[in-house]
């Protein structure tokens, strides 16, 4: 079964940083882009940041020279480094990874279950 799991998230305070980690497993021919995205109540899921297996990134405006994305195609993980936190990053973050899964050189996204960062001011 193939699956992304997250791991990091929780409480931080204002200005303060938080990791989000997240990998994919299972049988798994590639995975192409990878990113995060977030939803905060009452508003729809955004992009947060993406980057191709090339390392290609791109962010949201609104965490520009705050986040960093990163990964690792070895280890299929795509990581979220979020310095400067405020309030308005309160969100459910979920990691998102297109993949091919099977010989058939089709490409399906795949989401986690998401994990929750919560800044207070």
């Amino acid at each position: 079964q193939v699956q992304l799991v997250e791991s990091g998230g929780g409480l931080v305070q204002a200005g303060g940083s938080l990791r989000l980690s997240c990998a994919a497993s299972g049988s798994i021919f590639r995975v192409n882009d990878m990113g995060w995205y977030r939803q905060a109540p009452g508003k729809q899921r955004e992009l947060v940041a993406t980057i191709t297996s090339g390392g290609i990134t791109n962010y949201a405006d609104s965490v520009k020279g705050r986040f960093t994305i990163s990964r690792d195609n070895a280890k299929k993980t795509v990581d979220l480094q979020m310095n400067s936190l405020k309030p308005e990053d309160t969100a459910v973050y979920y990691c998102n990874a297109w993949m091919v899964v099977t010989i058939v050189p089709k490409q399906y996204t795949y989401w986690g279950q998401g994990t929750q960062v919560t800044v207070s001011s």
